[in-house]
């Protein structure tokens, strides 16, 4: 058993008392800064203790600060690679960790699973944006604000190394971080796999609060060749949006539960009973459309009907309420 000895003791308090005034002091941010949206100019940004040179500006949306993530992670040593095709940032972090975050949808791929942000990336001059607690989280650091200068100081910390006298319990003593967190943090699954030398990432992202709940490839597959037949010549949005009206029929008690047995039900989609559906080839465009969606990226709420008014005449369908018409598509409730 692993041995904690006083002097590990001691050095606990300065620690823990520094990471709570340094998570603490964060919820103050939205009730000081500017409620306007736009560049905060009068924000600065600190890491480790000097002035971050951002190539982007901090910018505040619904009273929150958001930071361009790659502009940051540079400066944290991260390696940030951008895909245009998919609107989506990969971030090698310099504790080893990958992030991939896409533009306008709440689930961050982080390591090998999927997490639910509070808010959703956003894209403003080709850069992307995530909360300043999400941009310090994710890159293993912590972040202090203050109030009166509206200066935020974010601070990376170092991995913890384990030793004989200074274990799992030790360490997740140090940082207020549960045995299981940590085992979580770090992709282990259980404590013997914790050996002397190791570095243990001790930062706990709150995303880890709210894991997302996993999709079938059977379902992404399907999802993506419905939505090639009916919108593969439309707009990455107009497929965004019938991926999304098959979504939220699973959600509505008055069609089936799962993404299947909504396609192959009632007369919405000819295609899955006439042998089209099964030829189908979804484009790149549909496939970022159908994992977007899968991913909570909804740009029609509530729309669980589409339809070509060209086509598709008569009092049922003109007495639907419209929620957006994107192409030639109309979607509606």
């Amino acid at each position: 058993m692993l041995r904690f000895h006083s002097y590990i003791r001691s050095r606990l308090l300065i620690p823990i008392v520094a990471l709570l005034l340094l998570t603490s002091a964060l919820p103050t941010v939205a009730a000081a800064a500017k409620a306007d949206d736009g560049v905060a100019d009068n924000v600065t940004i600190m890491i480790d203790g000097e002035k971050a040179k951002l190539a982007d500006p901090v910018r505040m949306k619904d009273g929150r600060l958001f930071l361009p993530i790659a502009s940051v992670a540079s400066l944290l040593k991260a390696k940030a690679k951008w895909d245009q095709d998919n609107e989506a940032v990969t971030i090698q972090s310099a504790r080893g960790d990958k992030i991939v975050l896409s533009n306008g949808v709440p689930i961050v791929y982080f390591n090998d699973s999927r997490y639910r942000m509070d808010t959703v990336p956003f894209l403003d001059d080709g850069r992307m944006y995530i909360p300043l607690r999400a941009v310090a989280e994710l890159l293993h650091a912590t972040v202090k604000w203050e109030t009166e200068t509206q200066v935020a100081e974010i601070t990376q910390i170092e991995p913890a190394v384990v030793t004989a006298e200074y274990g799992l319990a030790e360490i997740g003593e140090q940082f207020g971080v549960s045995k299981a967190a940590l085992l979580k943090r770090n992709g282990l699954k259980a404590a013997e796999e914790v050996k002397e030398g190791a570095k243990l990432r001790v930062v706990i992202p709150s995303i880890f609060d709210d894991e997302a709940e996993p999709y079938s490839k059977d379902d992404y597959t399907l999802l993506a060749k419905i939505i090639q037949v009916e919108s593969g010549y439309e707009s990455y949005e107009g497929q965004l949006a019938v991926a999304n009206v098959v979504l939220n029929r699973v959600k509505d008690p008055r069609f089936p539960k799962s993404i299947k047995d909504v396609i192959y039900s009632g007369k919405q989609f000819p295609a899955a009973h006439n042998g089209i559906l099964q030829k189908s080839v979804p484009n790149a465009s549909v496939l970022r459309a159908a994992k977007d969606a899968l991913n909570g990226k909804n740009n029609v709420k509530d729309a669980v009907y589409f339809y070509d008014p060209r086509v598709s005449k008569g009092s049922f369908w003109s007495g639907l309420d419209t929620i957006a018409t994107i192409g030639t598509h109309r979607f509606a409730k």
